[in-house]
């Protein structure tokens, strides 16, 4: 199967960014940057393209311009083993001007969208039991950050 890398435009930002989330993520690093020569379209020696690894998944940032900016359309998600996972990953990409969203989204400071979801969601939403089910939706669905213990509470009627 080929290789697929998620390829992230920003204006100027691609290297900022890429340091930042490697900051945040374990066994995470840059590998390569690349720049604009004197064809343009940016003055030469700006920063073209940077590449980086966070925990094993490669992305490639690129300084594009302005023409293009996140939504929500895209978002990555990231699985957290416990609530430390989830209130150590949410406090950083929400630092600095990020910003909270709802059921678990935010958005960082560069503006592009995570899903910052315990492991346990998923067996949570398809508990057998689908008034337990229910009522977990019903949780997670008044909540920014994602609370495990709210949800289990959720989910058992307390």
């Amino acid at each position: 199967m080929p290789k697929i890398t998620p390829n992230l435009w920003f204006d100027t930002q691609a290297l900022e960014a890429a340091e930042f989330y490697v900051s945040v993520f374990p066994n995470s690093k840059v590998t390569n940057v690349s720049y604009y020569g004197e064809a343009g379209p940016r003055p030469a020696g700006t920063v073209l393209t940077v590449e980086f690894s966070l925990d094993g998944q490669d992305f490639t940032g690129i300084n594009g311009g302005p023409e293009f900016t996140f939504d929500e359309a895209v978002s990555f998600q990231i699985g957290c083993a416990d609530q430390d996972e989830v209130d150590h990953y949410w406090t950083e990409l929400t630092a600095d001007g990020g910003q909270e969203s709802q059921c678990g989204w935010l958005k960082d400071k560069y503006g592009l969208s995570w899903q910052v979801v315990p492991d346990e969601l998923g067996a949570l939403m398809t508990d057998p039991d689908p008034q337990r089910a229910q009522r977990a939706m019903a949780a997670m669905l008044t909540m920014q950050k994602l609370d495990v213990a709210a949800l289990r509470a959720a989910a058992d009627g307390a």
